[in-house]
């Protein structure tokens, strides 16, 4: 299955709202680290909903903001999430952004850079794409340490890339950025269960838990561009 449409089904299913409300968790605590400031261009990498681009729009008053998606049925449901004119979707794969050279001010990405079917390609797109001084915030939860998430490649029909954090390191630069930050970001917000809770429908055991949301999180890599 081609990621157009697995996640034209989710769209069309409402799952977009189901992953902004389990993403918000942890990148609304990314989003505040980003150095956007007023009048900044904005991108969003696997925009899903577009809250990440509705939040900038408020939290740091970004000025263009663009998410690109791979599902036209996602672009549609975000365009419609919001009456922004400053806030455009585009359909479009990560592998051949659709932007100039050194028009972007800083990039962002949460749950969906491993769906890239080349992402060293994409870093070296996005490389192109921000101007010097230019960030990108890569936030994943699909990661070779969080042995957590291993399992969920068995319930997709995309295949996806699993990175430890060296190698998310090495990618960047060899695509051309600086490895400004590599961070554990942790979802403070899921309510876990005190020990005699367990074991769950999900959980053996609330160490397990605590380990998936508190110790691993959301992997953040922080690239910038010279």
């Amino acid at each position: 299955m081609s990621v157009r449409e697995e996640f034209d089904a989710w769209a069309a299913d409402g799952r977009d709202k189901g992953m902004e409300e389990r993403h918000w968790h942890t990148a609304k605590d990314v989003l505040a680290r980003m150095p956007v400031e007023a009048g900044d261009t904005v991108l969003d990498l696997g925009t899903g909903s577009g809250y990440a681009l509705r939040a900038l729009r408020e939290t740091k008053h970004a000025g263009r903001a663009y998410g690109i998606d791979g599902s036209p049925e996602m672009a549609r449901n975000a365009r419609n999430y919001t009456d922004d004119p400053n806030v455009g979707f585009v359909v479009a794969d990560f592998d051949e952004l659709p932007f100039a050279d050194d028009s972007v001010d800083h990039a962002f990405s949460m749950e969906a850079f491993y769906y890239a079917a080349d992402p060293e390609h994409t870093l070296e797109e996005l490389a192109r794409v921000l101007r010097p001084g230019g960030t990108f915030y890569c936030a994943v939860n699909y990661y070779e340490e969080n042995v957590h998430s291993h399992e969920w490649q068995e319930n997709i029909g995309v295949e996806m890339t699993r990175w430890d954090r060296s190698e998310y390191r090495r990618a960047f630069r060899n695509a051309g950025f600086h490895v400004a930050e590599q961070d554990n970001v942790p979802d403070l917000d899921i309510d876990i269960p005190p020990a005699e809770a367990f074991p769950t429908d999900s959980w053996e055991t609330r160490e397990a838990m605590v380990e998936r949301y508190r110790t691993y999180g959301t992997l953040l890599t922080v690239g910038v561009v010279p």
